[in-house]
C-alpha cells in the first residue's frame, strides 16, 4: 500500500507546509461526488472500491513505465475533512513523470465522470502556467486556492463572481457538480493544457530507454525479477556521498567474489533521464570490480557496456547498504504496516480481537489488501527493497542462466545529443504564443483608441472650442495644482512627498521680504535655512544691508524702471510676439498720430487667453503628431486637440 502522507495545508500555495515541499514532487487529490452527501461508513466502502477501480483502469498505461523515483499511487485520506483519495509522485529530474501523472488524471476524469481532481506541486497550480496568456485577468497565485479542478477531461475554474474570497472546498466541488457550464475554462485554456499532454501515452513509451549493460550475476538476477528497482539504483549512484562511496568500494552484497566475479550481458530498461544521469557522470570503478581492459585492448562497445553496468552495480550496493543501516526494513511486512495503519485510523472501531464484527472487518481488510497489492507491486518493491533483494538473491541463480539468452541491441540515443533542436522548437512555440498574445492585446487597445478617437473626432468637428483650453488651463492651475504637484489620473503610481509647508513659507518669506529681514521667531537658528535656500554670504550681505525704501519712493522707482524697460523693448520684436487686447475706440479714431498710437499700444494689456491658446497650438503643431509637452499637458486637463489643420484654422479665426 502507498504510504500515508499529510496533505493538510497544501491547498494553500503560501502556507508554511507548502514552502517546505520538495521542488520535484507532484501531489493530487481525487474527490468523489458520493463523498459529499453520504454517511461516513458508506463513504469508506465507496472509496475503497473506487481505489481498486482506478488502479485497474490505469494499470495498462503504467505497467511498462519506468518511474524516476516512485510510481503513481493512491491512498485513502485520513483527515477529518472531505474523505477522498490522494497521492504523490516524486519525479526528480524527469519532468515527464509529472506530465504523465497529469495525463493519467485527465484519463481518470474521463473514465470516472463522478470525480473531481486537484493537482499541484510546490509552485502551486502549475497547470495554469501552460495557459498563462489565456487566463482571466483576476486569477493569480494568491486567489487560486480551491479554484482549479479537472473534471470530465476538462479544466474547471471556480469564477470570482461566485466566491470573491477563497471558496470552501465543499462549496467549490458542489458548484462543479451542479453548474459545470459556469466553471468550465475557456476553449483556449483547454487547448493549451491538453496540448501539453497530447503526446501521451506514446511519449511515456518513448521515454523508456533500453540499453545493453554488463553487470555481475547478482545484479542481473535482481533486475530480471524486479526491473523497477533500477530507479533506486540510479538514485543511489547519482546522489552518492562519502558514506555510500565506502559501501561501493567494498561491494559486499553484489560482488561477493570480487574481481573473480564474471559479468553477464543483459538489457535494462530505464527512463531517458536515468540514462543521461548514468552516462554523463564520471566515476572510477572500485578496485574490487572486474572491469575489462581499457580500449584499444578491448572493444569500445564492450567497455562502455561494462562501465555503464559498473555504475548500476555500485548504485545497487550504495542503495542497499544505506537503507539497511537506516533500518527501514525492521518494521515487519507491508501487511503488518497496513494493519497498524488501520488500527491507528480507528478502522476496527475499538472492537475486541476475535469478535464477530472484528473478524468481518479483518476479512474485508485482507481482501482489500490482496486486491490492491496486485496493482501496487512496484510501489511495494520501491518501499521495501532490502527485504525483496534478499529474497531474490536467496533463490538459486548462476552464470548459465544469462549466457544463453539473446540480448537485443540498445536503443538509439541520438536524442541525448539532439536536444537543442527540441529546446529551440519549444522556445519558438512559446515566443509565438507570446506574440499572438501581444497582438491580441494591441487589437483590443486599437479598438478602444478607435472608439475614443471617433468620440473625440465628433466632438472636435462639431463642438470644439479653443476657449475651453484657456478655461481648462486656469482651472488646472488654480484648483488642480498645489504644492504637492499637479493631480494626475488615479491609476498612476504616486509617492507621497514629505513636505513641511509652514517651514517652506517662512523660509520663502525670509528671502523675499524687503530688506531680507528675518525675525527667526519660528525657525530654529541652529537648523539654518533649507538646502535649497542657501546663498553665498558675500553676495547676500550687500543686499541685506540696503535700507528699506518708502512707499512713495518705491512707486516712483517702479514707474521709472517700467519706462526704461519699455524703451529697451521698443527696439526689439518681442512685443510683436504677444497678442494684445483690441481697443475699438482707438481703431475708430483716425486722428491719432503714430507716436501716440505706439504709446497707447504700450499700455494696451496683453490678451493672456489668446496668447496661451496660440502658444499651445504652435507647440502642438511643432510636435508633428508625436508625443510632446503640449499634448501631454492638454491630456492631463482632459482635452484633445483636433487635427493640425483644423487647429490652425481655429487659431487663425480666433486671432482675427
Amino acid at each position: 500500500m502507498a504510504e500515508t502522507y499529510d496533505f493538510e495545508g497544501l491547498n494553500d500555495p503560501f502556507s508554511s507546509k507548502r514552502s517546505n515541499l520538495a521542488d520535484d514532487t507532484v501531489f493530487y487529490s481525487i474527490y468523489s461526488d458520493f463523498s459529499l452527501s453520504s454517511s461516513s461508513s458508506a463513504i469508506s466502502d465507496h472509496l475503497q472500491a473506487l481505489h481498486l477501480e482506478i488502479l485497474n483502469n490505469i494499470s495498462p498505461l503504467t505497467s511498462d513505465y519506468i518511474w524516476q523515483h516512485e510510481p503513481f499511487s493512491l491512498s485513502l485520506s485520513s483527515s477529518n475533512h472531505i474523505p477522498h483519495l490522494h497521492g504523490k509522485v516524486k519525479y526528480g529530474d524527469n519532468l515527464d513523470d509529472e506530465w504523465f501523472v497529469v495525463f493519467l488524471l485527465f484519463h481518470l476524469s474521463l473514465s470516472f465522470p463522478s470525480i473531481s481532481i486537484r493537482v499541484w506541486d510546490s509552485d502551486g497550480e502549475f497547470l495554469l502556467i501552460e495557459a498563462a496568456f489565456h487566463l482571466p485577468r483576476w486569477l493569480n497565485p494568491e486567489n487560486s486556492t480551491n479554484r482549479i479542478f479537472i473534471r470530465k477531461n476538462e479544466v474547471h475554474i471556480v469564477p470570482k463572481k461566485q466566491f470573491s474570497s477563497t471558496p470552501p472546498l465543499k462549496d467549490a466541488l458542489m458548484l462543479l457538480i451542479n453548474r459545470p457550464e459556469v466553471t468550465r475554462g475557456s476553449d483556449s485554456i483547454q487547448s493549451m493544457i491538453k496540448g501539453r499532454i497530447s503526446e501521451y501515452p506514446e511519449r511515456a513509451r518513448r521515454n523508456v530507454h533500453a540499453v545493453r549493460v554488463r553487470v555481475p550475476v547478482s545484479v542481473a538476477q535482481v533486475l530480471r525479477h524486479e526491473p523497477c528497482l533500477i530507479s533506486l539504483a540510479v538514485v543511489g549512484f547519482y546522489d552518492r556521498d562519502i558514506d555510500t562511496m565506502k559501501d561501493a568500494a567494498n561491494m559486499e552484497k553484489f560482488l561477493p567474489k570480487g574481481r573473480e566475479e564474471e559479468l553477464v550481458l543483459v538489457s535494462v530498461k530505464m527512463s531517458r533521464a536515468m540514462y543521461a544521469q548514468l552516462l554523463q557522470q564520471k566515476f572510477q570503478a572500485p578496485k574490487c570490480y572486474p572491469m575489462p581492459p581499457i580500449p584499444p585492448r578491448t572493444d569500445q562497445t564492450t567497455y562502455m557496456e561494462a562501465e555503464l553496468g559498473m555504475k548500476i552495480a555500485c548504485g545497487f550496493e550504495m542503495m542497499y547498504q544505506h537503507r539497511k543501516r537506516e533500518g527501514e526494513e525492521g518494521k515487519g511486512s507491508t501487511w503488518e504496516a497496513f494493519k497498524e495503519s488501520l488500527e491507528r485510523s480507528g478502522y476496527f472501531q475499538g472492537l475486541l480481537p476475535g469478535s464477530k464484527e472484528y473478524k468481518r472487518l479483518m476479512e474485508k481488510a485482507e481482501e482489500y489488501y490482496r486486491k490492491s497489492t496486485l496493482h501496487c507491486r512496484a510501489s511495494e518493491m520501491l518501499s521495501t527493497p532490502v527485504r525483496r533483494i534478499d529474497e531474490i538473491l536467496a533463490s538459486p541463480h548462476s552464470l548459465d542462466d544469462f549466457e544463453s539468452q539473446e540480448v537485443p541491441l540498445s536503443d538509439d540515443d541520438s536524442w541525448l545529443y539532439g536536444g537543442e533542436e527540441e529546446l529551440q522548437s519549444v522556445l519558438e512555440e512559446r515566443q509565438k504564443e507570446m506574440e499572438i498574445y501581444e497582438q491580441r492585446q494591441k487589437r483590443k487597445q486599437k479598438g478602444k483608441d478607435k472608439i475614443n478617437d471617433d468620440d473625440s473626432s465628433n466632438l472636435n468637428k462639431n463642438d470644439f472650442d479653443l476657449g475651453d483650453i484657456a478655461k481648462s488651463m486656469k482651472s488646472f492651475v488654480q484648483k488642480v495644482s498645489s504644492y504637492q504637484g499637479a493631480e494626475v489620473p488615479e491609476d498612476r503610481d504616486l509617492t507621497d512627498v514629505d513636505f513641511d509647508v509652514d517651514r517652506f513659507m517662512k523660509e520663502l518669506e525670509s528671502v523675499t521680504r524687503p530688506g531680507g529681514e528675518d525675525d527667526g521667531s519660528d525657525v530654529d537658528a541652529e537648523e539654518g535655512s533649507s538646502s535649497d535656500m542657501d546663498f553665498d554670504e558675500s553676495e547676500g550681505e550687500s543686499d541685506m544691508e540696503e535700507p528699506e525704501l518708502s512707499d512713495d519712493k518705491q512707486e516712483k522707482f517702479m514707474n521709472t524702471y517700467t519706462e526704461v524697460l519699455n524703451e529697451e523693448l521698443r527696439s526689439t520684436t518681442l512685443r510683436k510676439s504677444f497678442v494684445r487686447a483690441k481697443d475699438q475706440s482707438l481703431n475708430k479714431d483716425e486722428g491719432i498720430n503714430a507716436e501716440e498710437k505706439d504709446m497707447d499700444e504700450d499700455f494696451t494689456p496683453v490678451d493672456v487667453d489668446v496668447n496661451l491658446v496660440k502658444s499651445l497650438l504652435d507647440s502642438f503643431s511643432s510636435q508633428q503628431g508625436l508625443p510632446g509637452p503640449a499634448s501631454n499637458l492638454l491630456g492631463l486637463m482632459g482635452k484633445q486637440l483636433p487635427q493640425d489643420d483644423v487647429g490652425k484654422g481655429k487659431g487663425k479665426d480666433r486671432d482675427k
